[in-house]
Formats: C-alpha cells, structure tokens, sequence
C-alpha cells in the first residue's frame, strides 16, 4: 500500500507492510437478529473503506453496531439478547471479509474469529467510559482508565491485575491453610508465630520445667513456708569390726594354761566363766597370798589359780569391757524407738518429695519401711544373741552362721541404700532452695506464656501438623514472590501511566478546543482501590474546576450531571474517543465504527465531527458510519474519495428491515437544487409537462432572490412584500433593487406560477398546465435566476 503524503492509500490488496488488514467487505447474511429476519442482501452490496450506513430510527442502526461489537470482542452476548422476537431459531452472522478467514460467521453461539482492532463509538462506548445518564460510575472511571492506557499499557494493568487476582488466591488458600492448623495446638499464637517455632530437641524437659515453675510461682507462700529435706539415717552394723569383736582371744595366754582353765569351767556348768572372772576379782593380790573369797582357804597351793590369774587378767577384762561396751552401744542405737522414728522421718520425707515433684526434679523415695523394720529386726536379734553370748564367754569365739550374716548383710544394704537417698535428698536441697527463690516475686503471666509457647513448639513439630505448617510456609513464601511481582508490574504501570494520562489529557482538551466547549478537563489521573484502577478528572469552567471523582458531591454543589449539557456529554466522549484512537498503536489496521456521533451537537461541533472523520478515514483500515441524520452523512459523502466509498441504507420489508443501496448522491442534492434541476430538464426536453415542473417555478424564483438580495428578502420576508419594497424604492428615487423591466418580469413569471401554488390559489390542485405556456414561463424563469 503505497503512501501519499503521508496518508496511506487504499488498494485491492488491503496491505500494509506486509500485513493483511482486516476489511469488512460485505453483510452476507442476517438472521433472526432484531429487525433481521433472513437479510442476505448484503451479499450483493460490497463495503468499501469509507462505509455510509443510512437508517431510520428502530429499523436496526444499533443492531448492526452490536454485532461488529460482537465481533470484535467474542462476546456472544451483544447479539444473543437481540435474538428475533417470536422465533426459536438462533441468531446467524456470515460477513464476508479479509485477513483471516474469508467469512466471520456466527453460529451456535460463537463466532469463528474475532477482530481485535475493531473500534466502535457508540452509546455503549459513551456508557461504558464517560457516564450512564447524568452520572459518572465507578464502572466508567475504571472502563476510561483503560482506554487512557491503550494495548501496551492495558497489558501492563492486565499483567497488575493478574497478580492481584493471585494474590487474593493465595490469600483465600492461607486463609484455608491456616484454618487446617488446629487452634488448640497454637496456645494463643498467631499462625505466623506457630508456624515460625524452631523445632527443640529437649522439648518435653522444657515443658516439665516451665510447668513447674509455673506452679512455684502460683503457689508462693506454699514453697516458701515448706521446709527441705532432712536426712534419713538407720544406725549402721559394723560387721568387720562385730566380727572380729567376736572371735576375739587373748593370745598371750599359756595354751596349756587356756586349756587347763576351759577344762576346769566345762565342770562348773553354765556361765562358769563369769563366775570364775568375778571372783577372780575379789582375791587379793598377790595372787600366791590371796584367800579364797569363799572359804578363806589359802589358794597359794592351787592348781590352777596360777592359771585363772593368767587368763583372767587385765587383757581378759579389757576383752569383757570391750563387749559389754558394744551390746549397750548397739541395743541402745538399735533401741525400740529407732525404727519408728525411722519410719516417721520417711514418711516426712515422702509427703515433701510429694510436694516439691510439682516444681523440681526430687529423687524418688520407694522405700518398703515394713521390709526394712523387718530386717532391722532380724540383724538387731542375731547381733544382739552374738554379743550376749560373747559376753558369757568371753574367751570364746562366737562365730556368725550364714543365716547371721545374711540378716545382718540385708539390713546393712538398707542402710547403703538409705545412705544414698539420704545423699540425694541432701543435694536436692540445693535444688529446692533455688525453686524458693525463684518462686518468690515470680511473673505468673510471663511463666504461663513461656509455657504455652513451649507446647505450641511441640506441637508445632509433630508429623500431622508439622506437614499442615510446612503447607501455611509454602503458600506464604509464593504469596511473598507474587507481591514482589505485583510491586515491580505496579512500579512499571505508574511509570507508564504517569506518561500517558498527561499526554491524554492534553490530547482530549486539543479536541474539545476543536469542538469550541466551554469547558476542559484537569487532573486527569490514575487511582488504585480494591476493586482495581480507576480514572479520576475534573472538569474546569470558567477556572472552575469540578470534580468527577470517586465520591458523589454535596447536593447543591456543582456536579458533572449539573454543569455539562447533553451536547457538552456527547462532546466529551467524542473528545475520549479520538484522543484514545490517536494513541492507538494499530490504529492503521483498525475497522473504526461510528454509531450517530453528532446526537446533540450544534451545528458547529457537527461541522468539526465531519472534518475529522473525513481526516480519519484516511489514517484507518476502514471507516464504518452509521446515523439517521441524512446531511450528517451527506457531507462525509460529498468530499469522500468516490472510489472508495460506499453508502447502504437499511430499509423496511414486509417481514422487518432489510438492507439497500443508498443513493446518497442524490440525498445530497438540495430542494432548490431539485426543482431547478426539474426546470432545467422540461426546458431541455427530457422531462414532460408537469404540475410539478409549474410549482417549481416560484420557490425558484424566491431561493434565488434571497440569495441576490440577503438584506431586502430576508427568510420571514413574503415574496409579495418583497415586490412592493422593490417598486417603492423606485419610485421614491432610491437606489433600486430591481430596474423596472426586471420588476414587471418578475410579477409576469410570479403571476403565472401562483396559479400552481396553494396559498394564491385555491384550485391550484385542477389548474391546467398547459405545454407551451409552461415551456415559455419555465424558460423566463430559468432566465431571470441567470441574472447577474
């Protein structure tokens, strides 16, 4: 396609660069849509890059307008809710067209392709962008922000608006991944603060420990009035030393003499011994001049007094004190009371091991007392029955049978054992003495805190929940990257928008300059809310400047449905609409529909829709206008390139509307233009002697006096009024209007025509037209209009 110019030209081919255009070449078939009932008239009539579509109102203008919209978008709905009244059948669309697919149909409810670049302005346009009614939405704030963004910017925001959608995804699924973490397990903590719980391996130590001093702390005054343990003792049987005590001898004894003397007291009988060692103590010394302390006999002459001396001497008595020393001191450590009090002190210590568990670690206390006053008793016999007998003999050894010492060991391991709890306990005091300090003055919030965060630790680490948690963390961790996207597309899109909404509105208010408006737009400019981007501006009169925001005003203030007329509404989305077609980076490739732009303007803003839509066609793929408004399009028609235009009308049939050739080059033709034509062609000969061509003779004759004579014949001026002005300006010697000559010629033609004009002529519907007397008035007349 070459370019002339600047501006590229049409051809056949319909390239450009390489690249096919998209070109609608003919309406091949319509059905069942609105006024349409089986339309393929179309097929006959090919579109070209400038298309005029004439139609009279409710014959089908916006139904037409509605399946482009269709087209363009893939939205099925705009022609399904124009489905034909009175009909089951399904709407049906065959447009022929370039680019693609050689027809675009519709059927079923779905079209075959789309056209991306098909632009349409039209009510929706205006509903969608700029207000419905009399009121600026939300919905047209949001609609105009992306028409102020164009394609690469409307990807941007698309791109934003994705990842807000995904955010508000993840959101929804930590909502539900959050709600899957039981409550319970947390103890008061937030799901973040659960979840970032670092595992612990002495967890149940932990929580034995916090728990008890919790429970110091809540029970001060009990921990500091209870006292610590105190030791448990069982007095110890020293079996070497009790051993040795009893197979103790004298050894510097005579063995003769030790057995002279055991002979001799085996005769005495039964505790000879102490008897014999008591008396001994009662002979004087020396012995070989002592008396006999029974019968006062001189023993000198004994025969074994030598040996009773011997053997019961000093080392004989230190034996006899030795044992009788150790059975007073072992019955009296192992008296009555000594297991009882032992018993007591281990039930002592046993109700305070019970109370201090709560707060510390204590040893243990699973002492049998029973067993071991059994044991007591049973060591304490055989102890006492070894010493008694060694008492009666005291140079006897009294050897302990196994039995004996089974006892005496069996105790004796108690008393290890006792030995060592009483160790323990005693260390344990260290421990309880700390737990007085630290329950006194102790936090119990604080306690009860660290010992909810240590259970929600550990069952924050256990497998079922561990799993549900490692969920939470991942979504959350995808949540975090997706809002650094959101935050780097939102960066991208403010930079974008902070260069296209200054250019944009600059554009709008170079159109509405064009279009004369009394107003403009200020602070035109993005916004973000939840329900996404918006367009905030403000509409400036007389430097006033009013607000078309995201609220509604006060009443009684200015507002965008006060302060702009219909036309100025209608101005201002013709305004939207060229300055978003400017900046759009295919706009070469677009098919641009116009749906009725100049309802409600005045006839300059007409005038300069006409200019630039003339300019336009020029700079697009093709150019689709569509009105009711017969001038509006006529003057697109008249300076449109003829070879490239076209003009459809749609028309009525017996069963709705239907579509036909427009001659809009005869439309275009005046109603003076009409008649003079008419008076041209009887004078010429090619029209026959009409009623028609005879009234065509005075409304001539009255459009060219008006245009000749614009101060003297102005539109409210009658034509007979006019004469009389002309002869009184004769007469009177003024400078004339028309000459005499012309003035009675002009009453001779207007005679003539008032017999075929209604209001001088009350028959003039029967007046005869005669040929020849038409032909000669009808050539004065077309003389009289060439006049200079």
């Amino acid at each position: 396609m070459p370019a002339v110019g600047g501006v590229v030209i049409w051809n056949d081919s319909s390239t450009l660069c390489g690249y096919t255009k998209f070109v609608i070449q003919r309406l091949q078939y319509l059905h069942n849509i609105g006024h349409f009932d089986a339309v393929n008239a179309g097929a006959q009539l090919p579109l070209s890059r400038l298309a005029l579509i004439h139609a009279e109102n409710g014959r089908g203008k916006t139904t037409l307008t509605a399946i482009l919209r269709s087209l363009g978008t893939g939205n099925p709905l705009p022609i399904a809710e124009r489905r034909r009244l009175g009909t089951q059948d399904q709407p049906h669309v065959v447009l022929e067209c370039t680019g693609g697919l050689p027809q675009a149909v519709f059927q079923n409810g779905t079209w075959n392709r789309t056209l991306s670049d098909l632009v349409i302005f039209d009510d929706v346009f205006v509903a969608e962008n700029v207000c419905t009614g009399l009121t600026v939405g939300p919905e047209q704030r949001q609609n105009l922000h992306e028409l102020i963004l164009g394609a690469q910017g409307v990807q941007l925001h698309q791109s934003l608006q994705q990842l807000v959608s995904r955010i508000e995804t993840h959101n929804r699924d930590l909502r539900d991944k959050a709600d899957a973490i039981p409550t319970s397990e947390r103890n008061g903590l937030t799901v973040d603060q659960f979840c970032a719980l670092p595992a612990q391996s002495d967890i149940d130590t932990a929580i034995a420990d916090a728990e008890r001093n919790l429970a110091a702390a809540r029970e001060q005054e009990p921990i500091r009035l209870q006292l610590t343990f105190t030791a448990l003792t069982l007095p110890a049987i020293d079996l070497p030393n009790l051993t040795a005590l009893l197979n103790h001898q004298l050894a510097d004894l005579q063995a003769g003499a030790a057995e002279r003397v055991r002979q001799h007291l085996a005769t005495l009988g039964p505790e000879a011994e102490s008897w014999v060692a008591d008396g001994m103590q009662r002979i004087q010394k020396p012995v070989a001049a002592a008396q006999c302390p029974f019968c006062a006999q001189s023993v000198a002459d004994s025969p074994v007094i030598q040996h009773y001396a011997a053997f019961f001497g000093e080392a004989y008595e230190q034996l006899k004190h030795t044992i009788a020393t150790t059975l007073d001191g072992f019955v009296t450590s192992h008296g009555g009371d000594t297991v009882a009090a032992f018993e007591r002190s281990v039930r002592i210590a046993t109700e305070r091991r019970q109370f201090w568990s709560r707060f510390c670690d204590v040893p243990e206390i699973t002492l049998d007392t029973a067993a071991v006053a059994q044991a007591w008793q049973r060591a304490r016999d055989v102890v006492v029955a070894a010493l008694q007998s060694k008492v009666n003999t005291p140079l006897e050894r009294v050897p302990l049978d196994d039995a004996a010492q089974t006892s005496i060991a069996t105790y004796q391991n108690y008393c290890d054992q006792i030995a060592v709890l009483s160790l323990r306990m005693e260390t344990a005091n260290t421990v309880l003495t700390s737990v007085k300090q630290r329950a006194t003055g102790a936090n119990v919030a604080t306690l009860a805190t660290i010992v909810a965060r240590l259970h929600a630790t550990h069952a924050r680490h256990q497998p079922t929940t561990a799993v549900l948690c490692t969920a939470y963390l991942t979504e959350k961790e995808a949540k975090t990257q997706t809002e650094a996207q959101r935050d780097a597309a939102r960066t991208a899109l403010e930079n974008y928008r902070s260069a296209i909404f200054p250019a944009y509105q600059a554009g709008v208010n170079t159109y509405l300059e064009r279009f004369q408006a009394s107003f403009r737009l200020a602070n035109v400019e993005p916004g973000n809310h939840r329900g996404g981007s918006t367009c905030n501006y403000q509409v400036l009169i007389n430097n006033v400047r009013v607000p078309v925001g995201a609220g509604e005003p006060a009443n009684g203030q200015p507002s965008f449905r006060t302060t702009l007329s219909a036309g100025d509404r209608n101005t201002l989305a013709l305004a939207l609409f060229f300055a978003s077609l400017d900046r759009h980076p295919n706009r070469a490739n677009c098919v641009i529909v116009i749906d009725d732009p100049v309802s409600s303007l005045d006839d300059h803003r007409t005038l300069t829709t006409v200019q630039h839509l003339r300019r336009l066609v020029l700079d697009v793929a093709q150019l689709v206008i569509l009105s009711h408004n017969r001038p509006f399009l006529c003057r697109i028609w008249e300076d449109a390139d003829s070879a490239h235009r076209c003009a459809l009308q749609v028309v009525r049939n017996p069963t709705g509307s239907t579509l036909a050739v427009w001659d809009a080059n005869q439309d275009c033709i005046t109603e003076h233009d009409k008649r003079h034509q008419r008076l041209r062609g009887f004078a010429a000969g090619q029209i026959t002697a009409s009623r028609e061509v005879a009234q065509a003779i005075r409304p001539t004759l009255e459009a060219f006096l008006r245009v000749a004579f614009p101060e003297f014949f102005p539109p409210s001026t009658l034509l007979g009024q006019f004469r009389n002005t002309c002869q009184q300006r004769l007469v009177g010697g003024a400078s004339g209007i028309l000459d005499a000559q012309d003035l009675q010629e002009l009453r001779d033609i207007v005679e003539y025509a008032n017999r075929f004009h209604h209001d001088t002529n009350p028959a003039w519907e029967t007046a005869v037209v005669n040929d020849a007397e038409l032909l000669q008035f009808t050539n004065r007349a077309l003389r009289f209009a060439r006049r200079s």
